[in-house]
């Protein structure tokens, strides 16, 4: 039996009703895309059908098909101005083509004219897919021979496509409103967790943990290895996470200056990503925290977990400094006492001692340190560190870093201490011992004092040693025989300094000169900025005033003479 125009057209609405509420039951983009074309196959009855949508780039390519059409068919992106897709976007209406190829009523595509060849694609019918007044692409029903497309064909595929767009549209929406609660529901998950290191980040705080304690916690919690910095880019501490450690990084110099200008993390991107943050304290560089992991450059919860860890360590860093600075402002006093008491020790000096586990009886050696690279009050900051590890006290007396130690073997425990000190500072420094007989340490301190400034007058800035290496010259400067001294000076050069004093010339200093050049008087002269003339004259003027030909007799006496006048005045 034959249909009639009204029961096809009937039949046609029927199925457009129940293929578009099966539309409307799905959610997922490609879902939607790929069921689209398929009814439409079903509707049409033609060979093929496609569906192409407009991308970001301005091109149309096919995103679902029903029928057989190639891989290379559909993975081809031609510009949304040409071919019939261009007409039907342009004109958000139907359009269609008998043979493709031969149109002369569509701007041809070479490289798609080459793929409908291939595809035997000949008659082409598309239809626009409008979303709120916007053609956002295009469904197409193709067969692979000439024929033309009736009213009604174009009109069915157009109202499909209408109600096609619709669920595109609702398509769209589910997928962004998905993609935002997942979204959601990953920075929900990431404020979490990051809630949850904080709040471990202050648990160690409140239990007393050290900055060690919170730079493992932030390797277990974020991953890779996290080190801490002190002001100078020394590390203090490097900790791995279980998962995946990362070599200790020690050019961070760069992201160090940039994260203390900008106050945020300064990332460094590559097969290990390196994040700096700064440690401030108001104005105050209290150090750097560096996290680095092999993987990608990490978001911005991470990086704003790890600022936040900045501020513990500062409040960790800050009561340690306070901590310390107690315990050497109380060593300090403790060792103050002991040098300006008389020898030995009293019930509350003894108490006092003990109560910081250190045994008094057996201080007994003085040492006396001095750097021209660090400042007195620096250097016995250096000094409380090597005074803890030995059951000691430090401090600055009369503007000396000074220690007192147990010491069995003085001079390995000078050589010991100047090793540790030049390591600490960087520099050269001379550090002197004494041992305090009987606890008198005020006479220990100073007779290392003494030696120190003996050992700086002539040249020796960067050695350990005790006294005994410069007894000599502890005996000559000792306080209790200046007298000694005095009487000898006046012996030897006492007209000369006599002459200087009255007349305002420097001929002590033109002798010093003179023998420090070893007699030569063109040296001297260049030594002196004076013409040789000039100290001809003056030698001679002081061989008038020492009434004695001195270059020609025993100068040794004239040369000690000048030698400790020289040393004498540098350690005042």
């Amino acid at each position: 039996m034959t249909t009639g125009p009204l029961e096809r057209r009937q039949r046609e609405l029927a199925s457009l009703y129940a293929t578009v509420k099966s539309l409307t039951a799905l959610g997922g983009l490609d879902e939607v895309l790929q069921s689209i074309v398929h009814h439409a196959h079903d509707l049409i009855g033609t060979d093929f059908t496609y569906l192409s949508l407009v991308g970001a780039d301005g091109r149309l390519t096919a995103r679902a098909s029903e029928g057989t059409i190639s891989a290379e068919f559909l993975a081809a992106a031609i510009p949304a101005t040409v071919g019939l897709g261009g007409k039907v976007l342009a004109s958000k209406s139907p359009h269609w083509v008998r043979d493709y190829a031969t149109s002369t009523r569509i701007r041809h595509d070479r490289n798609f004219d080459r793929l409908v060849g291939t595809e035997k694609l000949v008659a082409l019918l598309g239809v626009p897919l409008v979303i709120r007044g916007e053609a956002v692409g295009a469904l197409f029903a193709a067969d692979r021979a000439e024929r033309s497309f009736r009213a009604d064909e174009i009109a069915l595929l157009n109202a499909f496509a209408d109600h096609a767009a619709v669920a595109l549209d609702n398509a769209r929406l589910y997928e962004a409103s998905r993609t935002a609660l997942q979204e959601l529901q990953s920075a929900y998950r990431k404020i979490e967790r990051a809630q949850a290191i904080h709040e471990a980040l202050t648990g160690v705080v409140l239990g007393g943990g050290t900055p060690g304690d919170v730079a493992q916690l932030l390797a277990d919690q974020l991953g890779g290895s996290v080190t801490l910095l002190d002001r100078t880019g020394t590390t203090l501490v490097h900790q791995d996470s279980a998962s995946g450690a990362c070599p200790l990084e020690t050019d961070l110099a760069e992201a160090v200056e940039e994260a203390r200008r900008t106050g945020r993390c300064a990332v460094r991107p590559g097969p290990t990503v390196r994040s700096v943050a700064a440690i401030q304290a108001g104005d105050s560089y209290l150090g750097a925290l560096a996290w680095s992991r092999r993987a990608a450059v990490p978001d911005d919860t991470d990086l704003r977990t790890l600022e936040r860890a900045t501020h513990i360590l500062g409040l960790l860093i800050l009561k340690e400094r306070a901590v310390a600075e107690a315990s050497e402002r109380l060593s300090g006093e403790l060792l103050t006492e002991f040098l300006v008491g008389g020898p030995g020790i009293s019930p509350a000096q003894r108490a006092r001692t003990r109560a910081r586990g250190i045994d008094p009886d057996r201080l007994d050696l003085v040492l006396v340190a001095d750097s021209p690279a660090v400042s007195p009050t620096d250097l016995s900051r250096r000094l409380h560190d090597i005074a803890r590890d030995r059951s000691g006290l430090a401090g600055e007396h009369l503007g000396r870093a000074t220690m007192i130690l147990p010491g069995t073997d003085a001079e390995r425990t000078v050589q010991e201490v100047h090793s540790g000190l030049r390591r600490s500072v960087g520099g050269p420094v001379t550090v002197v011992a004494e041992g305090a007989a009987d606890h008198d340490w005020a006479r220990a301190f100073a007779l290392a004092a003494r030696c120190g400034a003996v050992m700086r007058a002539i040249g020796h800035t960067d050695t350990g040693a005790t006294t005994a290496g410069y007894a000599l010259y502890a005996m000559v400067f000792d306080p209790e025989r200046a007298g000694e001294l005095d009487r000898f000076l006046t012996g030897a050069i006492g007209p000369l300094l006599d002459h200087d004093r009255q007349r305002g010339t420097d001929l002590v200093a033109t002798l010093g000169a003179y023998y420090e050049n070893r007699a030569n008087v063109a040296a001297t002269a260049r030594a002196l900025h004076v013409h040789v003339n000039t100290l001809l004259k003056r030698l001679d003027r002081a061989g008038t005033i020492l009434g004695v030909d001195w270059r020609q007799g025993n100068d040794l006496e004239l040369q000690l003479g000048l030698r400790l006048h020289q040393l004498r005045t540098t350690i005042a």
